[in-house]
């Protein structure tokens, strides 16, 4: 009989709590036992493996992403809904570096993850759509807008920008130079 209270999202939560404190490297079934105050063996009656475990973490952060930026996009458009939602994103990567980590690159092509995957990629085509943007032309302004933040994010995530500029005005700069490749009709 499961332990009252855990539950496959308590074990989640658990692990998302160890990934966040040390790290994805650090995630293991015995750092999420130990924090769960369970034995090992009992987490198995929640997740099958540390494989299935790092799927679930995955898709939990693609989640987490979309309904974040979403809800930043919501009652604005175009250059104001665009911009925020790279301050959110940006914002997502720098609080939880780890976590972040846990996204696989294509989530499109993994079966676990494509509807985790299509939630989020679905926050970025409504939020383009205002410029009339669709088939290729939206792949590929996604595509900037990913490559855009999801660089910038990660290397500032990791103290790659040692120099003495403020990040917020380089951002706000890339920010600007994205903006400009849209559609101004």
């Amino acid at each position: 009989m499961p332990r009252a209270g855990l539950s496959t999202t308590a074990v989640v939560d658990a692990a998302l709590a160890v990934v966040d404190e040390q790290g994805l490297e650090a995630l293991t079934l015995t750092a999420v036992a130990a924090r769960t105050g369970v034995a090992v063996p009992s987490l198995y009656k929640h997740v099958g493996s540390l494989g299935e475990l790092r799927v679930l973490i995955g898709v939990r952060v693609f989640e987490e992403t979309a309904e974040r930026l979403a809800a930043v996009a919501i009652g604005r458009s175009r250059d104001d809904a665009v911009a925020a939602l790279m301050h959110a994103y940006r914002g997502y990567v720098l609080e939880h570096p780890a976590r972040y980590a846990a996204m696989v690159p294509d989530p499109l092509h993994e079966p676990a993850y494509v509807a985790a995957g299509t939630k989020l990629l679905e926050v970025f085509l409504a939020v383009l759509s205002h410029y009339g943007l669709e088939g290729s032309d939206a792949v590929h302004a996604v595509r900037r807008l990913r490559a855009v933040v999801h660089g910038f994010a990660s290397i500032e995530a990791t103290g790659g920008f040692g120099m003495a500029e403020d990040t917020d005005v380089t951002y706000a700069q890339l920010i600007a130079m994205y903006l400009a490749s849209l559609p101004r009709d």
